[in-house]
This record gives structure tokens, C-alpha cells and sequence, in this order.
């Protein structure tokens, strides 16, 4: 959700290099809204391709400093394992939600996951998050609490909750 996906093969798929990164249309001025009425914002991120050997961390780590320098984001949580991995933290699995809500104190029924995957999605509800889903070609059976068509929409939702 903070950034375009990359379209392989008819799937999604995060950006490996800097220069593949860009920012979904609107998300700079949604977070800053959120920050401003006091939201906390934590991305979760499952980045498996650090252990598929796809990206190295240094790449992750330039695209993340990007983010830190252009967004009002609190942290970063990633998850460098792969399925196989059975870890706790990989999304659809809530355990980078649940231990960003201890560690900052966030009350999680008062949160939104807002993403555009299954696992996002899961891993919200799991949490025990309002979800968002931001609409997509590859996301249209995916259930969520709040589905919409552009970033900016999550405003009205929040906002009016």
C-alpha cells in the first residue's frame, strides 16, 4: 500500500531496487493526515525475497531509508523469512501487528491494517485491526471489514469511525 506493486506473471510483487520503488498516488498525504489526528503509523512488511536471495538487505535498507525521509512513519517491521520458514512474524500471521501494539502501547481495536493483500488482510483480522483493502486486479475476492478504490478513500473511513 505504500508502494506500487510490480506486476510478474500476472502477480504482485514489491519493488527490489530503488529505482523500481514508487509511492501509491496519495500516500504521502493520507499519512500525514494520520499523524496529524495522532495515529502512530507502523508498516508491516513480509520482504521474503531477503531470503530468497532476490534483494539484498542494503537494497531494502535504501528503499526504507526513502520511506523514513518522505513519510511521517513511526517504524518499519519487516519479515525476511519465506513461507517455508514457519515463523511467527510472516504475514497472514499477526505476529509483527501484535508485537508493534505491545512495544508502542497501541490499542488494536482501535487500529486499521490497511493494505492490498489476502495476507494483509488476515493478519489485520487476526490482529484484531479494522482492515482496508486498496483495491486492485489481483485482490478482488479478498475479504476485508473496508474495501477502496484509492488511498485517499481510507481517510473517510478512519475519520468517520
Amino acid at each position: 500500500m505504500i508502494n506500487r506493486v510490480i506486476m510478474r506473471g500476472g502477480k504482485p510483487y514489491s519493488p527490489r531496487t530503488l529505482s523500481d520503488f514508487r509511492f501509491t498516488d496519495g500516500v504521502k498525504e493520507v499519512l500525514i493526515r494520520l499523524k496529524e489526528v495522532g495515529f502512530l503509523l507502523i508498516i508491516v512488511t513480509n520482504q521474503p525475497d531477503i531470503s530468497r536471495g532476490l534483494i539484498t538487505w542494503d537494497q531494502l535498507n535504501a528503499i526504507h531509508d526513502l520511506i523514513r525521509r518522505e513519510l511521517p512513519v513511526d517504524d518499519i517491521i519487516v519479515c525476511p523469512h519465506d513461507d517455508s520458514d514457519n515463523c511467527d512474524c510472516r504475514k497472514p500471521k499477526p505476529g509483527m501487528i501484535v508485537d508493534s501494539a505491545r512495544k508502542c502501547g497501541i490499542d488494536i481495536g482501535n487500529s486499521y491494517m490497511i493494505g492490498d493483500t489476502w495476507k494483509d488482510m488476515e493478519a489485520g483480522r487476526m490482529a484484531g485491526c479494522d482492515t482496508i483493502l486498496l483495491d486492485a486486479s489481483y485482490n478482488r475476492d479478498v475479504k476485508s471489514n473496508h474495501r477502496i478504490n484509492v488511498i485517499a478513500e481510507s481517510l473517510n473511513i478512519i475519520e468517520s469511525e
